[in-house]
């Protein structure tokens, strides 16, 4: 790879943190298939999963993909040496293709991690708006296992099969993440036009047999991953601009600038994918309806439960991707966002960026092993629950048990570690029913009493104190 200036870096590094604003579904279509209610069912009781951007771009510590979208937006800017023309970044972009060898890579190594913690699926990015393939199509020669690409040599070049197999093996749920929206096929940014921003730079109604070709490229595609992978359960659908013109929300910003309908047949794509794989998970963003199953707020907590499945997807670091020196959450902050999250009836899944040796900064695997320990005891109330009003008081997060009387009230850290009061006003209802309140981790059982609508519950001064603990768990049991 081409010497980077530091200064190309820190531009960089500014830029990523600049985050595209993503707007959730506003309605929710259940799905009527059996095997996916089920899947979905099962999919939620998970709470925790892992994702993963990881591409080319990787190598410059850049926003994924979005450096070469003609927009004048603050996560699309170009900075450093190659940053003078479009045209000459967009060549110098592609060219990353030739020196991506990631030798370190080693999925079990993630798989190790990531099951530590608690997590129990993964959705990976095997494409993202780039095009560039992080799996062994046959549709294009922009992949990893392309000739052109060092790491090809490699018997682990097909990426996203090791990762697929090696978190398989650890009974994770296996999720393929892929962008509709393709910006190196030229059937859909077509050479013969300049791209003028994220969309289709032709009017598909007038050159139908190119539009055509683009929905071969993309059915085939989800075809292969749906074919030579594996088990496969859940296909997340990026980039929903590809869309009928039909869906589009004109009180959506970025939804105003689709000018054509992109409609890719997604009923064709999901009768295939799921003949190949009964049960499949759909979530293609943002378009509302029947292949939308859950829906996916990004980098932000719901104030309160939605009335449908969903997940929230947020970054450990700054950024998505890769960038050097990123600025990692503390443990502290993970935690907290899975128990708010969980709190509100969701799924949180955490995105981790590989580098482009192949491997996490180390900081992440540091952050796990934290998370690990505190989920080693408290997650019981994270499992498979559901919400439960109030939701949450203060400090305090409330969870259910699904099959089990019992409600877990999270009292969560502040900045200098956990200090409980002699005493902590729990808000639950029947609270008259109440046999015993315990404390995740602690043998014995609290000394409470009810005072109007609290339980008030009073800790022993032995477990007030705990300045390494993330969060505390109160078990109530009616």
């Amino acid at each position: 790879m081409k010497k980077i200036s530091a200064l190309f870096l820190m531009l960089v590094n500014a830029t990523v943190l600049l985050a595209q604003q993503h707007n959730m579904s506003k309605t929710y279509q259940p799905p009527t298939d059996p095997l996916v209610q089920q899947k979905l069912h099962n999919w939620q009781d998970l709470k925790f999963g892992l994702f993963m951007h990881w591409g080319t771009y990787s190598q410059w510590g850049v926003v994924e993909s979005w450096s070469i979208c003609p927009e004048d937006e603050g996560w699309t800017q170009r900075k450093g040496p190659y940053g003078a023309t479009y045209n000459g970044y967009v060549k110098a972009y592609e060219n990353l293709q030739t020196t991506f060898n990631p030798t370190k890579f080693n999925p079990e190594k993630w798989v190790a991690a990531a099951k530590s913690a608690g997590m129990k699926y993964v959705v990976f990015t095997t494409k993202h708006h780039d095009g560039f393939s992080m799996f062994d199509t046959k549709q294009t020669d922009y992949k990893i296992t392309s000739a052109k690409t060092p790491f090809s040599s490699n018997p682990r070049s097909n990426v996203t099969k090791e990762i697929f197999n090696a978190f398989r093996k650890e009974n994770f749920l296996i999720g393929a993440y892929f962008s509709k929206p393709d910006w190196h096929s030229e059937d859909y940014w077509w050479p013969y036009f300049p791209p003028k921003d994220r969309n289709v730079n032709y009017d598909p109604a007038m050159h139908p047999e190119k539009w055509q070709k683009f929905k071969d490229f993309t059915y085939n595609q989800i075809g292969e991953l749906m074919t030579d992978y594996g088990k496969v359960d859940i296909l997340w659908l990026d980039g929903g601009w590809v869309r009928p013109k039909n869906t589009i929300d004109t009180t959506v910003d970025w939804q105003k600038g689709i000018k054509f309908n992109q409609d890719i047949d997604m009923a064709k794509i999901v009768g295939m994918a799921r003949t190949k794989q009964p049960g499949l998970i759909v979530v293609d963003r943002t378009v509302t309806g029947e292949f939308e199953n859950y829906t996916t707020p990004e980098q932000e907590v719901p104030a309160a439960p939605l009335d449908h499945p969903w997940e929230t997807c947020i970054t450990m670091g700054d950024s998505w991707s890769y960038v050097p020196n990123d600025h990692y959450k503390s443990a502290s902050q993970i935690v907290q966002l899975l128990v708010k999250v969980v709190s509100r009836g969701g799924n949180l899944l955490l995105n981790i960026g590989p580098g482009p040796d192949g491997d996490w900064d180390p900081v992440a695997y540091s952050r796990l092993k934290e998370v690990s320990a505190w989920m080693g005891i408290n997650g019981e109330g994270i499992y498979g629950s559901t919400s439960v009003a109030p939701y949450s008081s203060g400090n305090i997060y409330y969870t259910k048990a699904k099959n089990a009387n019992a409600i877990y009230a999270f009292v969560l850290a502040d900045k200098d570690g956990l200090k409980l009061d002699k005493t902590v006003a729990l808000k639950v209802n029947n609270i008259k029913a109440v046999k015993k309140v315990t404390m995740l981790g602690a043998k014995q059982s609290l000394k409470y009493k009810l005072t109007g609508d609290d339980l008030v519950v009073t800790i022993p001064t032995a477990i007030q104190a705990n300045p390494g603990q993330l969060a505390a768990t109160l078990k109530i049991t009616y």
